[in-house]
């Protein structure tokens, strides 16, 4: 099992940087692939950006593709979203995810979630 704790969220006006933090128990995240999600009032949850567990592999939403940075540290079983250029539509509540196997986009494909994080961007 691994359970994961979100936190960084908060009020920022467009044009700001938020950065999320999410903290890992259980089990050492270096071998699971590590992805954060968004929901936004009345939509689905979305896929975000994800790191790959091992190899360096990133990939994003084209929503936040040059704005958003996800890394890792695995030494402190953490992950961050570095979210700059912050614009109304990335208002959501912010979730961290981790699967074991392939890097997917998919919400169903991962098995652990945190609580999520609420990010308010006023225009």
């Amino acid at each position: 099992q691994v359970q994961l704790v979100e936190s960084g969220g908060g009020l920022v006006q467009a044009g700001g940087s938020l950065r999320l933090s999410c903290a890992a128990s259980g089990r050492t995240i270096n071998n699971y692939n590590m992805a954060w999600f968004r929901q936004a009032p009345g939509k689905e949850r979305e896929f975000v950006a994800a790191s790959r567990g091992s190899g360096g592999i990133t990939t994003y939403a084209d929503s936040v593709e040059g704005r958003f940075t996800i890394s890792r540290d695995n030494a402190k079983n953490t992950v961050y979203l570095q979210m700059n250029s912050l614009k109304s539509e990335d208002t959501a509540v912010y979730y961290c995810a981790a699967n074991y196997g392939r890097l997917v986009r998919f919400r169903s494909l991962y098995d652990y979630w945190g609580q999520g994080t609420q990010v308010t961007v006023s225009s």
